[in-house]
């Protein structure tokens, strides 16, 4: 683990693209806490007229803006060490005054849903109001789920409280978690969240084997706190679904982004539909590796033993800006610019947030967050984390602040294409068979791990909402016992270890409730988005969607870049591309 006080400074984030300084910070806080009185006096005002409209959501936005910035500063630096102090304390104050943005502004829904009919007809064709329109649309949609200003109010005030599970994992993972040295053959391994990964993927059995045990160990060890926490979060979002007049705590999820459950259902239709390719590519797997069974630490490490895959961070730089080529100039002079710029903050160090993540920042650019190892996982996650930054680029530049979010739906869209390009040029240019199979791994191991296994998790998370909805008492033993029954069936010819049943309780994205199945529906539509802009040498559309923020729902969005995910077929045949690589990647062994 790096030293970060030893790190290249252009390696590092720089802060002062946000504010000069932490005092700059602490003058923004301050102004945006004596700022939020004006958007309380806005209520009972706003739909007098669409001139007080307009300049309310002026107001209200502009605000906004301010406080997001002034969290995401303190964010991004806690980040970088969970356990400083200054930190924490930085991001306490951030989220205190979230929420009491959350808190002047829970008005605003139920008063412009007050509105007459034909007080909002009259908003929704005022040019005035256009950048507002959308946004307009989606509270009108909501109404049936839109609570009264008092009870909003009161939620709003929640809003730090139902966090609690999440800060308490985070904590628990990031900090408190200490992993132990472990010994193979007489030789000592340090173990890290980032060098996990690394050693999942050694052609050492023996390593394989013993890091997952000591790793997950580490959980078990705080597997009765781990279910709490999980419950407790669990148990929130169903509580709020019901609130809010849900059937589920998954619909009320989707519904955020106006997305209908078939979606949801279509996809674990569609990837369950598959398992007897998985059968199929396990059975190969253990072909190749030689061993009487696959247990699941064995997934990970590429097939092709003697295809050495490891780079630098500056090989990995000029892999992904080769790859993106045929997303245009314009494209590759941003990601030169993230380089340039310090957009990127590289390697592991004491504290960091584990894995990786984009954060957009209104306004300014994005910052990326790595643990970067020098495997070629490592230049996938560059290459994914740099598309998640591009799409937070475009739609900031082309979107006010109001419109520049896009929904999570086709948040994991950009990143994937990025990833999808990146093998298809690797392919491409490879001669050496065991580097090309190796590639063919890759691609086959892409499909695994963010459709097979993110729509296992997507099915895990609903059906733990399912049993707390009906019932059934969640405790480290039941919510287990479903994880077990999950990868019985999604990998029926491995071997699940006892200890693999813990898996669930590292995995922080089920934090972020009805999350991950995104991820799977992502990659689907960045395999059909990344063929046709190969194919026809235009990557004008996927541009177009690229800068649309969040001005339309994501259904329609991706309509645009030539993806239609209310068909049930899209997946589907998304699918089919990994049967077809398996047979590909047959030929070599």
């Amino acid at each position: 683990m790096e030293d970060r006080t030893k790190i290249e400074k252009s390696l590092t984030w720089d802060f002062t693209h946000i504010y000069k300084d932490d005092k700059e910070w602490e003058d923004a806080l301050q102004g945006a806490e004596k700022r939020i009185p004006e958007i309380q006096a806005l209520q009972g005002t706003l739909t007098n007229s669409s001139e007080s409209l307009k300049n309310g959501l002026d107001l209200i936005y502009e605000i906004g803006e301010i406080v997001n910035r002034v969290y995401l500063y303190a964010f991004l630096q806690k980040s970088l060490d969970n356990g400083n102090a200054d930190y924490q304390t930085k991001a306490s104050k951030a989220m205190n005054l979230y929420v009491s943005y959350g808190m002047a502004t829970s008005f605003v829904d139920p008063e412009i849903l007050s509105a007459s009919e034909e007080k909002t007809s009259s908003f929704l064709s005022d040019p005035s109001l256009a950048d507002y329109k959308h946004i307009y649309e989606d509270i009108a949609r909501s109404k049936a789920h839109t609570l009264d200003a008092k009870t909003e109010n009161m939620l709003a005030m929640m809003g730090e409280i139902v966090s609690t599970p999440e800060n308490a994992f985070e904590m628990l993972e990031a900090v408190d978690i200490q992993f132990p040295n472990f010994t193979v053959n007489g030789k000592d391994y340090p173990l890290s969240h980032a060098l996990y990964r690394a050693y999942l993927e050694s052609n050492d059995r023996d390593i394989r084997a013993t890091a997952f045990e000591k790793y997950t160990e580490q959980f078990k060890n705080h597997i009765n706190t781990l279910a709490a926490t999980y419950t407790g979060a669990v148990k929130t979002n169903n509580v709020y679904a019901k609130i809010r007049s849900y059937n589920s705590a998954c619909e009320k999820s989707l519904s955020g982004s106006n997305v209908p459950l078939s979606v949801y259902d279509n996809l674990v239709a569609a990837v369950r539909s598959e398992i007897p390719t998985m059968r199929e590519y396990i059975d190969v797997r253990k072909k190749i590796l030689g061993v009487s069974d696959v247990h699941m630490y064995d997934m990970y490490c590429p097939m092709v033993a003697s295809a050495d895959m490891s780079l630098t961070y500056e090989q990995a730089k000029e892999m992904v800006k080769k790859a993106c080529a045929p997303l245009g100039k314009e494209y590759l002079e941003l990601l030169d610019r993230a380089f340039a710029e310090r957009w990127v903050d590289v390697y592991e160090t004491k504290g960091k947030t584990t894995g990786a993540f984009s954060c957009g920042v209104h306004g300014v650019h994005p910052y990326v967050l790595l643990n970067f190892t020098g495997t070629l996982d490592s230049a996938f996650t560059l290459a994914h984390e740099l598309g998640h930054s591009m799409h937070s680029y475009f739609s900031s530049r082309e979107n006010s602040y109001a419109n520049h979010g896009y929904k999570l739906l086709v948040a994991e869209v950009a990143s994937t294409v990025n990833e999808v390009l990146l093998v298809k040029y690797l392919l491409s240019v490879e001669t050496d068979k065991a580097r090309k199979a190796a590639l063919l791994n890759h691609l086959l191991e892409s499909f695994r791990t963010t459709v097979f296994r993110q729509t296992l998790f997507a099915e895990f998370e609903r059906n733990v909402h399912e049993a707390d909805a009906n019932g059934t008492p969640l405790n480290a033993t039941s919510i287990s016992a479903i994880y077990r029954k999950l990868n019985e069936e999604y990998y029926p010819n491995a071997v699940i270890d006892e200890i693999h049943d813990y898996e669930w309780s590292r995995v922080p994205h089920f934090y972020n409730s009805f999350y991950v199945y995104q991820y799977a529906t992502g990659f689907c539509s960045a395999v059909k988005i990344a063929t046709d802009i190969l194919e026809t040498k235009d990557p004008s559309k996927y541009l177009k969607f690229l800068s649309m923020g969040g001005s339309d729902y994501p259904i329609e969005e991706l309509k645009v870049a030539g993806v239609d995910l209310t068909d049930p077929n899209m997946v589907r045949q998304s699918l089919k591309e990994f049967g077809k690589t398996l047979d590909e990647f047959k030929k070599f062994i």
